[in-house]
């Protein structure tokens, strides 16, 4: 039950992830690039960053990898096209990795060390929850900003992605 959970969750992040961008690769660059005052990170194109750090610091963690290379704020890609490449890549690479769980393996445990280097355990599929509910979160905030910005924001529900399955 929790394989089929997580993967329809990785698969709406696939989808979801890609559809944000479509709305904001419609705004003029200068918008994506704004500091905003109610931009957590500063700005769309800083929040997607963050958004894809953090998809790097989980999974690296549920590999059993430390990633102490980055920082929650980094900018790793100041380019939006590159930056959607890389959140591609990734996102295909989330669905094949969550789909290669065994059931029972959700319930181990995971031992990692947080960005401040305190060593912590989680269970797999709270780790997984974290990182999908981390991934809402933000895009609900960069469908905020897009607003801000004048543009469009999509439809991001799971029923909409759920009905287009």
């Amino acid at each position: 039950m929790l394989a089929d959970n997580f993967a329809t969750l990785a698969r709406y992040n696939a989808w979801a992830n890609p559809t944000l961008y479509d709305a904001v690769a419609r705004l003029p660059e200068a918008q994506c690039r704004q500091d905003r005052p109610a931009a957590y990170f500063g700005s769309i194109l800083k929040t997607l960053n963050h958004l894809l750090v953090v998809d790097y610091l989980w999974f690296a963690r549920l590999e059993g990898a430390s990633r102490s290379d980055l920082r929650l704020d980094q900018v790793l890609h100041d380019d939006l096209g590159a930056l959607r490449a890389a959140r591609e890549a990734e996102d295909a690479r989330i669905i094949a990795q969550v789909e290669a769980i065994d059931e029972a393996a959700f319930a181990a445990n995971c031992a990692f060390r947080d960005t401040k280097g305190n060593p912590k355990t989680m269970p797999v599929w709270q780790m997984l929850a974290t990182v999908f509910n981390h991934q809402t979160h933000h895009r609900g905030q960069v469908h905020a900003l897009i607003k801000d910005a004048g543009g469009e924001p999509p439809s991001l529900d799971l029923p909409v992605y759920l009905a287009a399955a």
